[in-house]
């Protein structure tokens, strides 16, 4: 009952919360459609819905409370949170809430700020991210602690949903930067992120024995048995990871493709000197 009652109260804040989020968008969204109807596609606003029903689902739904029965529920979560809410929030979140963003966060953007956001939205730093909370979370000891923790399980969902923005950020670039990584690698990116999955995924449906026993004594769902959940839910990451990083670099690689690709890098690259001369008049006045 009092693992109940927590489990109730979390969700109903998350759903609060999620609800504040669509409310603060939303009014963002319509200021900036009023200013500029062309600017901002409405497909813009139902990815970001997409994105928060998504963290909704595998946080504060009738799911959430099966991933105590079934590796396959906690599987979906997973998903959820690392790969396909990430990538929707990022796509919404590009032009509604940027003005917005620059407000609140005019007086944070320091040297050392601006520096530390460099580092942290490095690729190398993302893919690192994103692949240690993949295997970590999935180590037997460290599953177990979120199962029997509420706080713990807490923590692994916020790490999963934290690490999942990261690992996306290189790939949608929701803030135009000049990057001095060639684009191109972005590909090789997305083909590395899958090995730590396709290894993972592998394991379990492969595996001969229950990983978690944890789930020999929950009821069977669906009529599977702990060790036919274990091969779903593996089955299940395999397959969906593959089909999304690949769409992902298919459509990575028609951007690349595409002639107003150039014209965007040199504006891009143009943005950057300016911003670098702002500190040095010598070059403001040149450019």
């Amino acid at each position: 009952m009092p693992h109940a009652h927590h489990a109730s109260v979390a969700s109903a804040l998350v759903s609060a919360g999620l609800i504040l989020a669509a409310l603060m968008y939303l009014r963002g969204w319509l200021r900036v459609r009023r200013l500029d109807r062309d600017s901002i596609g409405a497909w813009r606003a139902a990815s970001f819905t997409l994105g928060l029903l998504s963290i909704w689902v595998a946080t504060a739904s009738p799911l959430a409370a099966l991933d105590h029965d079934m590796l396959t529920a906690h599987m979906v979560q997973h998903l959820l949170l690392m790969t396909f809410a990430p990538p929707l929030i990022l796509l919404g979140v590009k032009p509604p809430v940027q003005g917005t963003l620059r407000t609140i966060g005019r007086p944070l953007r320091s040297a050392p700020l601006q520096r530390m956001e460099n580092v942290l939205t490095h690729p190398a730093v993302c893919w690192s991210a994103a692949a240690g909370a993949l295997v970590v979370w999935h180590i037997p000891s460290m599953f177990m602690l979120g199962l029997r923790s509420q706080t713990w399980h807490g923590i692994e969902q916020a790490s999963f949903l934290a690490t999942g923005l990261l690992f996306w950020w290189p790939v949608v670039q929701p803030r135009p930067s000049a990057s001095k990584w060639p684009e191109s690698s972005m590909l090789l990116y997305l083909f590395l992120a899958t090995l730590p999955c396709d290894i993972l995924s592998g394991f379990l449906v492969f595996c001969d024995r229950v990983v978690y026993p944890v789930f020999l004594s929950s009821p069977q769902s669906f009529g599977l048995s702990a060790l036919e959940d274990q091969q779903c839910a593996g089955a299940l990451m395999w397959t969906c990871v593959t089909v999304v990083y690949l769409i992902a670099a298919t459509m990575f690689t028609a951007r690349l493709l595409s002639p107003h690709r150039s014209e965007e890098r040199a504006i891009l690259q143009f943005e950057s000197e300016r911003s670098v001369a702002r500190t040095d008049p010598q070059r403001m006045e040149a450019i």
